[in-house]
C-alpha cells in the first residue's frame, strides 16, 4: 500500500492551529495511508498553544517537530499584529527547508516502504511557506480556518482602492449577498498601518496554491462559496469546503485548570436545561473594566443564569490575557455575593465543553469561527459581541447573511467602545427568551453541519476530491 505524507505549518495560535490538527485527524481517519507531520513554531509568549503541543503525543500518523527558536521581530520591522506573526513565520524559512529534508529518504529506493510526500499546507498568515515548497518541488496547499466569506474578501481586497476604505461606507464584496458596512471591517485593514498590504500579499499568494481547504460547510455559507467558485478576474484554486473540524474532547485534557473546569460542570450539572447564558471571548479574548462593569451590571438586572469566563488583558505587548487573581477588583462591590445563588464568574474555560452541556441556552460569543462552528454543532443561538481580527465580519454574516445570530454590536472594537449595561440587559433576556426562531434555524443548522461530515454528505465528498487530488499529484 503507497503511503502519502502531508506536512502543516501553522500559525502559533490555538484559533489557527487546533483546527489544522483537527483536519489532520479527519484526513488520516478518513484515509489510512495518510499521516501528517507539524512543524511546530514556538512563540514563548504564548503558554497556552505551547500547553495544548504537550497534550497531543505523537502518532504513527500524526507527529509534531517543534523547530529551532529563532529572534522575534523587531519593533522597527513590524506596525501591526499581521505583519509581526507573518515575518515571525518567515524567518523560520530554513529551518523548515532542513525539516521537510530529513523527512524525504534520500535513497527511495531503499527505502520502499516510505511515504511519498504529497503536499505542504500552510494557512492564512505563514504564505512566505510555499517558496520553500516550490523550492523543494512539493505542491502547496492553503488550509483555511476562517469563514468562505472572510476569504472571498481577502482576495477581493486588492480590487479596493486604500483611499475608498476610508472615504466610503459600504463595499460590494462577492462572497456578501449584502452591501458590507466600513464599521464591520477589520482594524488590521482600517487601522495598522502594514496590516492591508500582508493581508493583500497573503492573498495573492493563495492563488499561487494547488487547492484551498476550509474549515465551513456547504449549507453554511452556500453563496460565499459559489462567489469563490466564479471569480470575478480572480484565478483561484479549487476550493474544499470540509467542515466542521473541531475539537471536541481536547480542551478537557488540556485544560491549564482542571480544578475549575471540575468546578463549572458540576455547577452546571445543577441548573435546569437550557437556563445558562454562557459569556466567553476566546483565548485571546479581553475586555476594559469599565466594560467589565457594564457587562456586570446587565447581568444582574437580567435575573438569568450565567457563566462567565472573565479574563484580564495583556500586561505586555506580545503577551496572551490570563485570568484575575481577584475578579471581585474589577466588579461591580458586592456583585458576586449577590448573584453567588444565579451565576459563575471563572476563568478560562474549554468552551466547546461547555457548549456541549445540557444546562446552556445561550452564548454571548467575541465570534470567532471556531466559536461560531462549535455553538451551531450544539445547536446553541449566539448574541454577537466581536472584538478583534475578523470577527466584525463573522458577526455580521451571522446576523445579516444567514439570520443565525442575535445583534448586541456588529462593530465593536475592543479598547475604544462600550456597550452599556441597559443594552447587555436587554439582549441577554432576548437571547435566552425571545430568540426561539434563531434558536430554531441554530439546531437545524447544527443538523446540516453534522450531516456534512457523514458518508455522502457535502463536506464527506469534498474530503474525498481532496484526497484523489493529493493522491494524483504525487
Amino acid at each position: 500500500m503507497t503511503r502519502f505524507e502531508v506536512i502543516f505549518v501553522a500559525t502559533p495560535a490555538v484559533g489557527n492551529l487546533v483546527p489544522a490538527v483537527e483536519f489532520a485527524n479527519l484526513l488520516t481517519k478518513h484515509d489510512p495511508r495518510f499521516s501528517s507531520t507539524f512543524l511546530i513554531i514556538t512563540m514563548p509568549q504564548r503558554p497556552l498553544v505551547n500547553t495544548y503541543i504537550q497534550s497531543r503525543p505523537s502518532t504513527n500518523n500524526l507527529r509534531f517537530l517543534h523547530l529551532p527558536l529563532v529572534d522575534l521581530p523587531t519593533p522597527d520591522q513590524y506596525q501591526s499584529s499581521v505583519a509581526f506573526i507573518s515575518l515571525f513565520i518567515q524567518k523560520h524559512k530554513s529551518h523548515i527547508k532542513d525539516a521537510i529534508l530529513n523527512l524525504i529518504p534520500s535513497d527511495s529506493e531503499s527505502h520502499p516502504h516510505s511515504a511519498r510526500l504529497a503536499g505542504l499546507f500552510v494557512d492564512m498568515f505563514s504564505t512566505t511557506i510555499i517558496d520553500v515548497a516550490a523550492e523543494l518541488g512539493i505542491p502547496s496547499y492553503l488550509f483555511f480556518a476562517s469563514p468562505a466569506s472572510f476569504l472571498g474578501f481577502a482576495l477581493h481586497l486588492p480590487q479596493l482602492a486604500t483611499e475608498s476604505l476610508h472615504s466610503e461606507t459600504e463595499f460590494a464584496v462577492p462572497s456578501f449577498k449584502n452591501p458590507l458596512p466600513r464599521t464591520v471591517l477589520p482594524n488590521l485593514i482600517l487601522k495598522e498601518r502594514d496590516g492591508y498590504s500582508w493581508i493583500v500579499y497573503h492573498a495573492k499568494r493563495y492563488s499561487e496554491t494547488e487547492g484551498i481547504v476550509i474549515n465551513t460547510v456547504q449549507e453554511l455559507e452556500p453563496h460565499a462559496l459559489e462567489s469563490l467558485s466564479s471569480p470575478n478576474h480572480i484565478p483561484i484554486p479549487s476550493v474544499y469546503p470540509i467542515g466542521p473540524v473541531l475539537d471536541l474532547d481536547g480542551p478537557s485534557r488540556w485544560d491549564p485548570n482542571p480544578a475549575q473546569y471540575d468546578r463549572i460542570m458540576n455547577w452546571l450539572d445543577q441548573q435546569p436545561v437550557s437556563s445558562v447564558v454562557f459569556l466567553c471571548f476566546g483565548s485571546l479574548g479581553s475586555l476594559s473594566e469599565d466594560q467589565v462593569r457594564e457587562i456586570a451590571i446587565g447581568l444582574e438586572r437580567a435575573e438569568v443564569r450565567f457563566l462567565w469566563a472573565l479574563r484580564e488583558p495583556p500586561k505586555a505587548q506580545l503577551q496572551d490575557p490570563t485570568d484575575y487573581k481577584n475578579p471581585e477588583n474589577v466588579l461591580p462591590d458586592g456583585f458576586l455575593k449577590r448573584t453567588a445563588k444565579m451565576g459563575l464568574v471563572c476563568g478560562w474555560v474549554p468552551q466547546v465543553k461547555i457548549l456541549a452541556h445540557t444546562a446552556i441556552g445561550g452564548f454571548v460569543s467575541h465570534c470567532g469561527w471556531n466559536s461560531i462552528m462549535e455553538s451551531l454543532w450544539y445547536g446553541v443561538p449566539i448574541a454577537t459581541w466581536p472584538i478583534y481580527a475578523e470577527q466584525q465580519m463573522n458577526a455580521f454574516e451571522m446576523v445579516k447573511e444567514l439570520g443565525l445570530a442575535l445583534e448586541i454590536r456588529l462593530d465593536y472594537r475592543g479598547g475604544c467602545d462600550l456597550v452599556y449595561a441597559d443594552a447587555v440587559e436587554v439582549a441577554i433576556k432576548r437571547l435566552m427568551n425571545g430568540c426561539d426562531e434563531i434558536g430554531r434555524k441554530v439546531k437545524e443548522m447544527g443538523e446540516k453541519c453534522q450531516s456534512a461530515l457523514m458518508e455522502n454528505g457535502s463536506s464527506y465528498k469534498s474530503l474525498v476530491s481532496l484526497v484523489e487530488k493529493l493522491t494524483s499529484s504525487t
